[in-house]
C-alpha cells in the first residue's frame, strides 16, 4: 500500500463525517480546498444516495475518505425495550407522537454500500460502530483503497491490525456524537484523547488520526507531538457556514443555558455526547443498550422537536470542545488550526 491517504494533504486535519446531514458537500468541499482531508459522511444514507455524495466530492478533489457505519449487533433485551417504550409514551404524547413499539433493526445498507465501493472505488475507507471484517479490508485493497477502522480502546486496535486495515482512526471519548466503539454496551470511561493516542501508539505500528476534544491549535500541536499523523476536527466546525447543523442547534452550541455535554444512550440506544438537555437527564438513566432500535423509536419525536425548535428533547451532538465552536468559512477553520503544522 502506498502512504495513507489522509497523510498526503497539505494540512494535518480531518474534516469528521458527521452522518445525518452535518457534513454537506459543501463542507467537505471547503475542508478539501483547506488543504486539509475531506471523509463523505455514508451513515445513514442508501446506497444511491451515497454514490451521489461520492460524484460531487470527486467534483472538488480525487483525495477523500467515505465512513460507513458496520453492522454490530447487539441482542435485544425485549423487556427492558418494552419498559424504555412505556417511560417514553407520554413524552412522546405530549408532543402528539405515538410511538410504534415494535423494534426495527437494520443494517444501514452496509452490503449495498461496499459493493458499491467495490465497483466505483475511492482512496480510503473507513468503518465505525465496529471493526471491518477481514475479508471486507481484502476486498476493498483488491481494488486498491485504504482501509482504516475507527477505534476507542488498545484492543480494538490491536484486533483491527491482525484483521489487516492501514490505519486507525482513534477516537476520543470526549468526541462529540456516537462513540465509535465496537463494544456499545461498556462503560465507557473519561480520558484525554491523547493518552488514548500514546497508549495505543505503544502497541500498535499503524498511521493515526486523532480526535475527541479538540478545541484549539495547541490540542492540535499536542496530538501531533503524541504520534498522530492528523487530527480530526468535528464539534469546531458545526457553526461554519458550510455545515447542516441546523438552526436550533446553532443556536443551542451558544447559548450559555446548556453548560455541559454528557454520553448517553436515550436517544439512539448507543452511547453518544450531547449538549445535556431535559430529554437526557429524564431518561438516560432508563435507557437501553438497543441501536438501532431505539435510533428508530425516537426518530419522529426527535424530527418534531427540530421542527418546533425544542431543543430540550433534541439530540444536540457536540463534543467537550463546543465552547471554541466559531461561525466562519470553514476553510479559514481548517487553515487557523491546521496552518502551523503544515507538512513539509
Amino acid at each position: 500500500m502506498s502512504t495513507i491517504a489522509f497523510v498526503t494533504t497539505d494540512l494535518p486535519i480531518i474534516g469528521a463525517p458527521m452522518a445525518g446531514g452535518t457534513t454537506t458537500p459543501e463542507l467537505t468541499a471547503a475542508v478539501a480546498r483547506a488543504g486539509g482531508f475531506p471523509f463523505v459522511a455514508g451513515g445513514y444514507l442508501t446506497a444511491e444516495a451515497l454514490a451521489a455524495q461520492v460524484d460531487r466530492m470527486r467534483e472538488t478533489t480525487d483525495n477523500f475518505g467515505v465512513n460507513l457505519f458496520a453492522p454490530n449487533p447487539v441482542p435485544l433485551d425485549r423487556a427492558a425495550f418494552d419498559a424504555f417504550v412505556a417511560t417514553l409514551e407520554p413524552f412522546a404524547a405530549e408532543r402528539g407522537i405515538t410511538l410504534d413499539p415494535e423494534p426495527v433493526n437494520d443494517d444501514d445498507h452496509y452490503a449495498e454500500k461496499i459493493n458499491l465501493l467495490i465497483t466505483h472505488p475511492v482512496p480510503l475507507v473507513s468503518t465505525t460502530f465496529n471493526l471491518p471484517t477481514a475479508e471486507v479490508i481484502d476486498r476493498l485493497h483488491s481494488v486498491g483503497t485504504q482501509v482504516a477502522a475507527t477505534v476507542t480502546t488498545a484492543a480494538e486496535a490491536d484486533t483491527a491490525r491482525e484483521r489487516g486495515v492501514d490505519a486507525l482512526i482513534v477516537q476520543g471519548p470526549r468526541a462529540g456524537g456516537h462513540t465509535g466503539t465496537a463494544d456499545p454496551t461498556r462503560q465507557i470511561e473519561d480520558r484525554a484523547t491523547v493518552d488514548l493516542v500514546r497508549e495505543i501508539l505503544a502497541e500498535v505500528d499503524l498511521p493515526v488520526a486523532a480526535g475527541g476534544g479538540v478545541d484549539s491549535a495547541e490540542a492540535v500541536e499536542e496530538l501531533l507531538e503524541a504520534g498522530a499523523s492528523a487530527v480530526v476536527i468535528g464539534t469546531l466546525l458545526l457553526l461554519s457556514d458550510e455545515a447542516g447543523t441546523s438552526a436550533i442547534h446553532r443556536r443551542a452550541l451558544q447559548d450559555n443555558a446548556f453548560a455541559e455535554t454528557r454520553l448517553t444512550r436515550a436517544f439512539t440506544g448507543r452511547p453518544a455526547r450531547a449538549l445535556a438537555n431535559d430529554f437526557i437527564r429524564r431518561f438516560d438513566g432508563l435507557a437501553v443498550d438497543a441501536y438501532p432500535a431505539v435510533h428508530h423509536l425516537t426518530k419522529e419525536f426527535r424530527a418534531e422537536a427540530k421542527k418546533s425548535e425544542d431543543p430540550q428533547a433534541l439530540h444536540l451532538w457536540a463534543g467537550t470542545g463546543y465552547r471554541r465552536a466559531k461561525e466562519g468559512s470553514a476553510e479559514t477553520i481548517i487553515k487557523e488550526l491546521g496552518g502551523p503544522f503544515t507538512r513539509g
